[in-house]
């Protein structure tokens, strides 16, 4: 009976067996529901990261996403239609099934993955970059698919961004059927190979991109050559090829024809392309400073005949061609896009009270203008420098207007225009915000709120012009003989002011203010020089 006792009974050894095996399970499904829940923590974090770079680039670029509407200032936009008829489309593929297909292929638009990294800056400015980015890869003509932001002190030497954004980017280039990653920054040779070595597709940065927006959108002769060469500038040092392809040299014949005698290890295929680029960077300079005098002699002669000249400079897409067309009605090509237009125009235009003035459309500036931009179009942004009178435009309805004008003066200053007077012109004032415009009004001294779609503040802005360009100082008493009819039809031009008119027997006798050079012209009809 005590030895009974002394040992469990069957029931007790089951009961305790459930126990343990309860508690086995309860564990395995606390440990299941953990791994499963923190599964689902980290979709929902990729998933959030995704729709925060998505956030970014929602859609069109912002600076795109409003097709616009032209005006009847803008003319019929032929250039337009042209520009338009060429268009790729997406979707089609530029590969060939058959040799046959040659003549019959369709484009296909660049699918991109934007990547942009920051360090000083706020992560607001740093998304503000990225859409300018989406924007411009939009303008030559690619479909931006996703965007990345990196925060770093230092961008790493080897591939600008670190190892684990790096194999971000590779695995979203695969998933999403990606041919190209755009970056946010100039990058070092180096540092481009080492990221297209990760992503495993062509890798470009901003200053390719928007050198490859120039090429697309320059039409004049001189445009074509300065985009050339900012284009070789640019590709000198990044010069690269396949496997050994650069290093093997030439010789004998094929060093240059010369046969017996000068055979030897000759150039390597990159000295070679070097030496071929620099001629003909050599040969663009001289194209350039060839065409410079035409611009010099026009300028000159308007200098001379003391005409007052305006420049519109500002920020590319702020409208700056659109402004040009509601004052003058010049009908240049208005488009909603990143450096839509290139090439200078300067158009005549007058005052409310008949004064004349050049108005000149020059080339857009962006954040980190690239360098060899600025040198090569350095001739045609010397219009603004020369000018009396620069007509600042800003798009007022940008998040950050102030950075674009931080961005343009910068710019300004390295062609030497920062000491001409300056009207800040807040164009696009029907889309913009109030206190947006208020702001920026506290901080500038001459405002000019306009919108050059409808026309608000038009009226305002030509008479802030009028009273800022240099104007006739010279107050004349003439006497005109009836038989010098072409000298008051002189007078009644658009750089003379006639204050009173009388007509009298010996002939008209104005009162006028006239500019030096004309008022050299006039001292023989002057009434205290004629004979009593």
């Amino acid at each position: 009976m005590t030895e009974q006792n002394n040992h469990p009974s069957d029931a007790s050894i089951d009961e305790t067996i459930a126990r343990i095996l309860a508690a086995d399970d309860t564990a395995r499904s606390t440990e299941a529901s953990t791994f499963t829940q923190a599964e689902d923590d980290a979709e929902t974090a990729d998933a959030n990261r995704a729709s925060a770079r998505r956030s970014v680039l929602q859609g069109r670029a912002r600076e795109l996403a409003d097709l616009g509407e032209h005006t009847e200032h803008d003319g019929d936009q032929f250039d337009l239609v042209e520009r338009r008829s060429l268009r790729r489309v997406e979707g089609l593929s530029t590969e060939l099934e058959d040799v046959t297909e040659v003549e019959y292929r369709q484009l296909r638009l660049e699918r991109v993955v934007l990547a942009g990294l920051y360090t000083g800056s706020s992560t607001a400015e740093a998304e503000y970059s990225l859409r300018e980015l989406a924007a411009l890869a939009e303008t030559a003509g690619s479909t931006v698919l996703d965007g990345f932001l990196q925060r770093r002190a230092t961008p790493d030497p080897g591939t600008f961004f670190g190892s684990g954004k790096a194999e971000e980017m590779r695995i979203a280039v695969a998933e999403l059927g990606a041919d190209t990653v755009v970056v946010d920054s100039e990058l070092a040779p180096s540092q481009r190979r080492g990221l297209e070595d990760i992503v495993k597709v062509k890798v470009i940065d901003r200053t390719g991109l928007i050198l490859d927006i120039f090429a697309q959108h320059a039409k004049s002769r001189e445009g074509k050559a300065q985009v050339e060469l900012a284009q070789l500038e640019y590709l000198l040092p990044r010069l690269r090829g396949w496997g050994d392809s650069m290093s093997r040299q030439a010789g004998g014949q094929a060093a240059g024809g010369a046969g017996m005698g000068s055979r030897g290890p000759g150039e390597t295929k990159i000295e070679l392309d070097r030496r071929r680029i620099n001629q003909r960077m050599a040969k663009l300079r001289r194209e350039i400073a060839g065409m410079k005098p035409a611009r010099e002699a026009k300028r000159a002669n308007r200098r001379r005949n003391a005409v007052p000249s305006v420049a519109i400079a500002g920020y590319t897409n702020a409208g700056k061609s659109s402004l040009l067309n509601r004052l003058t009605d010049a009908g240049v090509l208005v488009e909603n896009a990143l450096f839509a237009t290139l090439d200078p125009t300067t158009r005549k235009a007058v005052t409310p009270d008949g004064i004349g003035y050049t108005l000149s459309d020059t080339v857009g500036f962006v954040r980190q203008l690239p360098t060899q931009l600025v040198e090569a179009f350095r001739s045609t942004l010397e219009e603004v420098a020369e000018a009396d009178l620069i007509l600042h435009v800003v798009d007022a309805s940008h998040p950050e207007p102030e950075g674009q004008i931080a961005a343009v003066r910068q710019v300004l200053a390295d062609v030497d225009a920062h000491e001409v007077d300056e009207i800040i012109v807040l164009n696009k004032a029907d889309a913009a915000e109030d206190h947006v415009i208020d702001r920026i009004r506290r901080r500038e001294p001459h405002v000019a709120v306009v919108s050059a779609h409808t026309g608000l503040g038009i009226e305002e802005l030509k008479q802030r012009i009028a009273d800022s360009i240099p104007r006739p100082n010279i107050d004349m008493d003439l006497l005109v003989p009836y038989s010098a009819g072409d000298v008051v039809s002189r007078l009644h031009a658009a750089d003379a002011e006639i204050l009173h008119t009388e007509y009298e027997e010996e002939g008209t006798r104005l009162k006028v203010r006239v500019r030096g050079p004309l008022a050299a012209e006039l001292q023989q009809y002057r009434v205290q020089d004629r004979p009593a």
